[in-house]
């Protein structure tokens, strides 16, 4: 009985952590001030997958572990690096790269700001 319940559990942990490698999140809320300030909610995310639909300031799907494609918008500025840092061209991204995201959403819209190219040609 304490062993099934013990695989169980490490089991659920070993799923949590693969699941949270995959997507992280971190948010900044500000709150509205007496003296009439905005509230501001800035939420960015990472998130790992492969491209299936790439045209720099256009189109970019990634497929994640999600059932259906993510689609993304591009923020005003994006920057493409590999995964030691290294700035590259938007044309190095193709169809099939394999790459990590970093996204900040705005109401419902994703805005892709940086593209880290895991894989290499």
């Amino acid at each position: 009985m304490i062993k099934s319940f013990l695989i169980a559990m490490f089991a659920t942990a070993l799923l949590g952590s693969v699941a949270f490698a995959q997507t992280s999140t971190s948010s900044t809320t500000v709150a509205t001030g007496t003296n009439g300030t905005t509230d501001t909610t800035t939420t960015t995310t990472e998130s790992t997958g492969t491209v299936t639909e790439f045209t720099p300031g256009l189109l970019f799907t990634l497929k994640t572990e999600a059932a259906e494609p993510v689609h993304y918008k591009f923020a005003k500025t994006v920057t493409y690096v590999t995964s030691d840092g290294k700035v590259i061209e938007a044309s190095r991204v193709r169809k099939d790269s394999k790459v990590r995201v970093h996204y900040i959403k705005e109401g419902s819209d994703m805005l892709v700001d940086k593209v880290i190219v895991t894989d290499r040609d």
